[in-house]
C-alpha cells in the first residue's frame, strides 16, 4: 500500500534526475499523493463516459502506475483488467480496492512501446502517461494498442483543453517544459516528461494512420471554459 506523507523536496529532485522509470520505482510508495496522480474527478467522469459505450469484457491500462484508471475498466469491464506498466516500483505499489464479484485483475511489466498483447482486449484506457512519450515514438505506441485490441475495440483517454496563452497555467506548463530540455541537455539518464508535445490535431491523426476511426466527446462534469468550451474532452478510438 502506498505511503500516506508525500515525497519531499530531496525525493523529488532525485527522481528527477534519474531516468524515467527509475525515478518512478523511487516515487512509487508516495505516488499517490501527488499531483501526477489522475485526479478522481477526470476518472469519475471518465468512467461514467464508458459505462454509457459498454460494457466491456476485457480492459487494460496502459501505464497503469498504482492503479487509478484499473479501478475506472473494473467499472465498465465484466470479465478481467490487466494494469501494465514498466515501472516495477510502480507495479509493487499498485492496488485497487477489493471488489466480491468484479473482473479479475492482473499487473504486468512490460513496455507500452512493445505490448505482449494480441488481439486480447475490448477496452484500453490511459490516463496522463503521454506525456512520456516523444512525438515520434506515438505512432508505435498508437500501433501497439491497436494490436492489444480485438477488431472493433476502443482506445479511450482524456484531453484536457489547452492552457489559454499567456495564462498562469500556460506559463507554467511552458516553464516546465523548458527546464525539462535543459535538463536533458545537461544530464543522462533522460527524463521524458513534456506537457505541451501532446497536441490534440496531431494526435488525432496519429490515430488515424494506426488504424482508428475516433470520435471526441465532451466530460460535462468537468465543466466548461469562459468561451463555453468544454475544459476536457474523452477521445474514443475504435479499431477497423
Amino acid at each position: 500500500m502506498s505511503s500516506t506523507q508525500r515525497p519531499t523536496l530531496p525525493e523529488l529532485v532525485r527522481q528527477g534526475l534519474s531516468s524515467v522509470e527509475r525515478g518512478y520505482d523511487l516515487l512509487a510508495p508516495k505516488f499517490d499523493r501527488t499531483p501526477f496522480r489522475t485526479p478522481d474527478a477526470v476518472l469519475e467522469a471518465v468512467g461514467k463516459a464508458l459505462g454509457e459505450l459498454g460494457p466491456f469484457c476485457a480492459g487494460l491500462d496502459v501505464c497503469c502506475g498504482t492503479g487509478a484508471g484499473v479501478g475506472v475498466l473494473r467499472r465498465v469491464c465484466t470479465e478481467r483488467v490487466v494494469g501494465v506498466d514498466f515501472s516495477a516500483g510502480m507495479l509493487a505499489a499498485a492496488h485497487v480496492p477489493p471488489q466480491p464479484g468484479g473482473p479479475a485483475v492482473s499487473w504486468v511489466r512490460a513496455d507500452a512501446r512493445a505490448l505482449p498483447f494480441r488481439q486480447g482486449f475490448d477496452l484500453a484506457v490511459s490516463f496522463g502517461a503521454f506525456g512520456h512519450f516523444l512525438p515520434a515514438e506515438r505512432p508505435a505506441l498508437f500501433a501497439e494498442v491497436r494490436q492489444a485490441l480485438r477488431p472493433g475495440g476502443r482506445f479511450a483517454f482524456p484531453v484536457p483543453a489547452p492552457a489559454r496563452v499567456g495564462s498562469r497555467l500556460y506559463w507554467a506548463l511552458w516553464g516546465f517544459d523548458a527546464a525539462m530540455r535543459v535538463r536533458n541537455l545537461l544530464w543522462r539518464p533522460r527524463f521524458v516528461m513534456y506537457y505541451r508535445t501532446f497536441q490534440l490535431r496531431d494526435v488525432l491523426r496519429e490515430l488515424a494512420a494506426a488504424g482508428f476511426e475516433t470520435e471526441l466527446s465532451a466530460l460535462p462534469a468537468l465543466g466548461r471554459r469562459p468561451d463555453g468550451s468544454p475544459r476536457c474532452r474523452l477521445v474514443v478510438a475504435r479499431r477497423v
